[in-house]
């Protein structure tokens, strides 16, 4: 690995504990951290009572923080959506499916600052 993905994936996890940080401060419970499938990884899983939030998290330089939340365009949203539907196929039986209020989310981490978009998409 070059020294700028080392960089990358310190600035990645860093954003990803903040996010953690806060989504248990507002009392959800992280379900999964970085789920991965084939087809793409969702960063975040949480629950709170009746909702399971799925969230993208996005880290860059403080100028970056007002793009970032354009940087998930409609192709990665759908991407989401679908391994969020996957998720909740695979792990949870199909008369509990309907229990639950999906929310996707997104996580803005910039300048050891975390800036949460619910229901972002």
């Amino acid at each position: 690995m070059d020294v700028e993905t080392d960089g990358d994936q310190v600035l990645g996890s860093a954003g990803q504990a903040l996010a953690v940080e806060w989504y248990e401060g507002e009392g959800y419970e992280i379900l999964e951290r970085n789920w991965s499938r084939r087809e793409g990884e969702i960063s975040l899983i949480s629950r709170r009572g009746r909702t399971v939030a799925f969230c993208e998290v996005v880290t860059g330089s403080a100028d970056a923080a007002s793009s970032a939340t354009e940087a998930v365009l409609p192709a990665k949203q759908r991407r989401i959506r679908r391994l969020g539907a996957r998720w909740l196929t695979e792990l949870t039986p199909a008369a509990g499916r309907s229990l639950v209020d999906l929310r996707f989310d997104i996580a803005v981490a910039s300048g050891g600052e975390i800036d949460v978009v619910m229901s972002a998409f």
